[in-house]
């Protein structure tokens, strides 16, 4: 379970939120502007919150006034929205780097079978500017993947697709999320997108939440509640 309590100062508001992940997919819904990506931003370690808690499992993330592990300890996989492909690399090494960086060695039977599930085996020799918006977003998946993240960030990640493309890489994430069986913590301003992807969906305003929604895709009956 990933646990999350944390304030930080923005320059409009005081982003102030509380919330529990355990192996689902949860939602942040709200306009721009809102604290979404921040709250992305805690989790991974790039932002350092004012106070609070973050924790996931045994392991302490943030503790004010105690410690703040580094990003790259954390394990977690992030997709920024622009995918943040490296456009020297092939596809290959855009994949493989995430695993070099985190010096952590995926199976040699794991990495092919990523590749097979997300369809870019045809893709590895190519260059990011060789390659559809849906093709990047597929390799951007595999190497945030690829070094088996304990958790996933996904900030906007189907947002400069077409709707056809968008629709066929939300199939992609409700599917692998079923494969791999961790967090995966998605921020998108599309509702619809959110009511199909989210287990849970919590709409934020200026830096709070002001409701949670939980979905009835995992047999749950619909549930909306005001969060004080």
């Amino acid at each position: 379970m990933l646990s999350v309590k944390i304030r930080k100062q923005l320059t409009q508001f005081q982003l102030d939120i509380q919330f529990e992940v355990n192996q689902e997919i949860l939602v942040l819904f709200g306009p721009s502007g809102s604290g979404k990506t921040t709250i992305l931003n805690c989790i991974s370690g790039l932002i350092t919150p004012d106070t609070g808690q973050i924790q996931f499992n045994d392991q302490l993330f943030f503790q004010d006034g105690l410690r703040s592990l580094p990003p790259q300890e954390r394990h977690i996989g992030y997709l920024f929205q622009d995918y943040a492909l490296f456009p020297h690399m092939n596809v290959y090494k855009n994949i493989t780097y995430g695993i070099k960086a985190k010096k952590k060695a995926i199976s040699d039977s794991r990495l092919p079978s990523l590749i097979q599930v997300l369809k870019i085996n045809h893709l590895l020799s190519k260059y990011p500017h060789q390659i559809s918006g849906g093709e990047k977003q597929r390799v951007a998946l595999a190497r945030a993947l690829a070094t088996e993240p304990s958790i996933l960030l996904l900030d906007e990640p189907l947002s400069a697709l077409d709707q056809q493309t968008r629709l066929e890489c939300q199939d992609e994430l409700l599917r692998l999320h079923q494969i791999w069986e961790i967090p995966f913590i998605i921020v998108t301003h599309d509702i619809h997108e959110a009511k199909k992807l989210g287990d849970v969906i919590l709409f934020l305003e200026k830096g709070k939440i002001i409701q949670e929604e939980r979905s009835e895709k995992i047999g749950h009956s619909s549930l909306i509640k005001r969060i004080h």
